[in-house]
């Protein structure tokens, strides 16, 4: 297998995170996206990141559906339950962590347009998306370990990976001094190796 991807992207650091936890081996490529010569688009029609190149040419995308197929690859550190209301609860976890990088991703590529081009209202509106789902992961959180029951789950490692990205490209949010809570737990979490390895290149 081959992941193509960003060393930046957060939606990438969360399927090596997933393939580091499962201890999946998998070549890395490393592809710009914003680079005229990119190649993206060649496995992805949508020109996005994280693509999963598998040995048999089936070209896997976006980060929860490879995260859910290489859930299933080996029953080495399940990551998502079965079924029923915990399989929800799980992908709950991770549409919510996904969704506040998303909206921080829109800021960010709002801010790098011209100031004269940039929409204050726009920003403005998906930052309030960013801190409604940072507070309410923090007030669903509370002082657990984990988001869901007793073991690490995807949900844990997709609300990780948007905090810290946010960290890493919009550290005007100062979420660990608003949430103690969830600084907390993400000081737990940059514990794991799999987070340790995967920290964003520039």
């Amino acid at each position: 297998m081959k992941l193509i991807a960003s060393y930046t992207s957060p939606y990438a650091r969360k399927v090596r995170i997933v393939m580091a936890e499962k201890r999946i081996e998998c070549d890395f490529v490393a592809e710009n996206v914003w680079s005229a010569d990119t190649r993206v688009g060649d496995f992805n029609p949508l020109g996005k990141v994280p693509v999963l190149l598998l040995d048999d040419g089936l070209a896997i995308y976006d980060s929860r559906v490879i995260a859910e197929y290489l859930d299933g690859v080996t029953p080495v550190a399940r990551l998502l339950p079965d079924g029923g209301r915990d399989r929800v609860q799980v992908k709950r976890w991770e549409a919510l962590g996904d969704g506040i990088t998303d909206a921080g991703i829109a800021v960010f590529l709002e801010k790098k347009r011209p100031a004269e081009q940039q929409s204050a209202d726009w920003i403005a509106r998906q930052l309030g998306k960013v801190n409604a789902g940072i507070a309410a992961a923090a007030r669903e959180l509370g002082d657990r370990d984990f988001c869901h029951g007793l073991s690490l789950t995807l949900g844990d490692i997709s609300l990780a990976c948007a905090l810290l990205w946010l960290e890493f490209r919009l550290p005007d949010i100062k979420w660990r001094e608003q949430h103690p809570n969830l600084r907390a737990w993400i000081e737990k979490m940059e514990a794991r190796q799999s987070l340790a390895d995967t920290v964003p290149k520039v």
